[in-house]
């Protein structure tokens, strides 16, 4: 029986500071504060009249938490408040900047703006994210949404009769409807609206007419995805009163519209406030500027190695994603950037770290997400994360649900950001589940995009090398394929360890000369290939097991490992995935053979279902036969 210890903090607003440096050197698990007691709530009350921005107690962070932070982070101890008082979101801001803004130095302070129109509120991602920014109360998320009313089909009252409005109100937004978009101080108006709720994301509904001025096409599909055409151009030149020569811009318009004045003006205050800032918090501006940069921690070698000696730690069968979460722990708490979630699967793909703290609509200050069932959402926001720089995202979801995400995940590799896909149970391995969660094609459709990285590790080890692959990978993704079911852990040598960065290695080497015959293996598969190897070399053939978790790092290889590994004059080669064939055959060539699915699985236990599927030890003893005799 696990014996949790609870310790309280304070009982009311302006209580003593002691309790908590107490509590933490008792060791406690969980410190309670609490503060709002009725005489609490209406000073916190009257604070909040007379300033917005408060109404929660201020000692919080100043007296009871701040001094102690490093800490309670180290302690690993969890605190407990209802500090928010009457103004929730107003601490959660404060809480979000206490990793890095300091009194008087707001260096991280900006809103995110936002463009769409018809056809992007109709995709069912404009969903997914409006919704769950709604839900944390996104406040300095502004989208302005182009209501023209046309797509490329025309105009849209034949498809799209929701009333857009309501729907994002529905979400929790501040909706600011009606706005009419060819007025610039009505626009301006709204826009100042919007900057002035931090406690919601806002939507401006701006009426527009597509292709305004030009007579005879304007508001019609004709002014979207088409030109205006030569005579549309002179009347629309005619009907603006435009006598300037094409490609002209007069000086008073360049002049109206030129920011980078006032952009260079706004960076140079910044960099003076940053200036000020690294001066007087020297770690922290180092800090904030290698995580913009996207460098790895001056510790990263430590933590390499405490991810390799967890591993190494694993001595009995364990499933991947098992191992995964251990490789998360032994390095979460030492990145910062290291930001995690799932799509409402957390307690199955493991993605939730020992030092993990849940993100909520109260406190933004957490480093994990509840992305709820989003999949798309989930990884178009990580990529965001990724583009705003100061983040790796990594989050998790079953790999048959990547089919939803997929049109992200090529956005991310298109653009070389560094993001981490954990994608579980993996194979018909999973079991019961049937034909609807058992991926079949997924890994070699993900295999065919380029710049995306795949590692499918058969053990823990594997496992630890594919996480920290990911990491030092700033260009483009990663994904890790994990299984449910539990595998075994395959001895290494010093030198084998050090190659499986190589996403292809030799596992078994048979003694007694050149190798007859190689199979190829990965992820759960090498388990059975390695009982089949071991048992022809014990009957006195020689055949080599080459475990391959990551064929794309293979590739990247030099030609002298690819060949060492993989030696042309052995063309007997047998690969074994319990997945479609398809990314196999250019490694065994016309004369080989893959052991894999190339139809939908099928309900049963995993142990049944791998008989069915012809991918035991058995059958690729059988395939070894078979090649051998040839």
């Amino acid at each position: 029986m696990k014996t949790v210890r609870i310790g309280g903090g304070s009982a009311f607003f302006i209580d003593s500071a002691m309790a908590v440096p107490q509590l933490l050197k008792a060791g406690v698990d969980y410190i309670i504060l609490d503060y709002l007691a009725e005489g609490a709530m209406g000073l916190l009350g009257r604070a909040k009249l007379a300033d917005p921005k408060a109404g929660f107690p201020s000692d919080f962070m100043d007296v009871h938490i701040g001094p102690f932070l490093s800490q309670i982070a180290t302690s690993g101890t969890r605190i407990a408040a209802n500090a928010g008082g009457v103004n929730p979101l107003a601490l959660a801001e404060k809480l979000l900047s206490a990793e890095f803004n300091r009194e008087g130095h707001d260096i991280v302070d900006h809103y995110t703006w936002v463009f769409l129109g018809d056809g992007c509120m109709m995709e069912g991602i404009s969903h997914e994210a409006a919704s769950l920014a709604g839900t944390l109360g996104l406040g300095k998320l502004i989208c302005v949404y182009d209501d023209n009313g046309i797509s490329i089909d025309g105009n849209v009252k034949g498809w799209m009769s929701d009333d857009t409005a309501k729907r994002f109100a529905a979400y929790g937004w501040q909706v600011i409807k009606d706005i009419d978009g060819h007025d610039a101080e009505a626009v301006s108006k709204a826009l100042r609206k919007a900057k002035a709720n931090r406690r919601q994301p806002t939507l401006i509904c701006a009426r527009s007419v597509i292709g305004k001025g030009a007579p005879n096409k304007q508001g019609s599909k004709s002014t979207h995805g088409e030109p205006l055409g030569a005579e549309e151009i002179a009347a629309t030149r005619a009907a603006l009163g435009w006598s300037h020569e094409p490609f002209v811009v007069p000086e008073d318009v360049r002049a109206a519209w030129d920011q980078r004045a006032r952009g260079e003006k706004a960076e140079k205050s910044w960099k003076r406030r940053f200036n000020r800032y690294k001066r007087e918090f020297p770690e922290l501006a180092a800090e904030f500027t290698r995580r913009m940069k996207g460098d790895l921690p001056a510790n990263w070698p430590t933590l390499r190695d405490a991810a390799m000696a967890a591993a190494a730690a694993v001595n009995a069968p364990q499933a991947t994603r098992a191992s995964s979460q251990i490789i998360l722990n032994a390095i979460g708490s030492g990145m910062g950037e290291l930001l995690g979630g799932s799509a409402d699967l957390t307690g199955s793909v493991n993605t939730f770290r020992k030092d993990s703290k849940a993100i909520t609509p109260e406190d933004a200050s957490g480093n994990y997400v509840y992305y709820g069932v989003r999949e798309f959402a989930m990884t178009a926001m990580m990529n965001g994360l990724a583009l705003h720089g100061g983040f790796a995202p990594y989050a998790g979801t079953f790999l048959v649900f990547s089919d939803y995400a997929r049109n992200a995940v090529r956005l991310a590799a298109l653009m070389h950001q560094r993001i981490l896909l954990v994608y579980t149970h993996d194979s018909i391995g999973l079991g019961e589940d049937g034909p609807t969660h058992q991926p079949i094609e997924h890994l070699a459709s993900l295999r065919a995009m380029p710049n995306l990285s795949l590692w499918r590790p058969c053990d823990a080890t594997e496992t630890a090398v594919a996480w920290l692959a990911g990491i030092e990978r700033v260009s483009g993704p990663t994904s890790l394929v994990l299984t449910r079911q539990a595998l075994p852990q395959q001895p290494r040598d010093a030198a084998q360890l050090a190659a499986v960065a190589n996403g292809g290695y030799i596992l078994i080497e048979p003694v007694g000369g050149e190798p007859e015959a190689i199979v190829i293996a990965t992820g759960s598969e090498v388990a059975p290939a390695v009982e089949a190897v071991r048992a022809k070399n014990a009957s006195g053939r020689r055949v080599r097991l080459v475990s391959m978790p990551s064929t794309d790092t293979f590739d990247k290889q030099n030609a002298v490992w690819r060949e060492a590994v993989l030696p042309k004059r052995v063309t007997r080669r047998v690969a074994v995935e319990a997945a479609a064939t398809q990314s196999w055959w250019k490694y065994v060539g016309s004369e080989g053979r893959v052991l894999g699915i190339d139809q939908f699985g099928a309900s049963g236990k995993a142990a049944e279902l791998f008989e069915h599927y012809g991918l035991t030890s058995a059958h690729i003893g059988r395939a070894i036969d078979e090649l051998l005799a040839n």
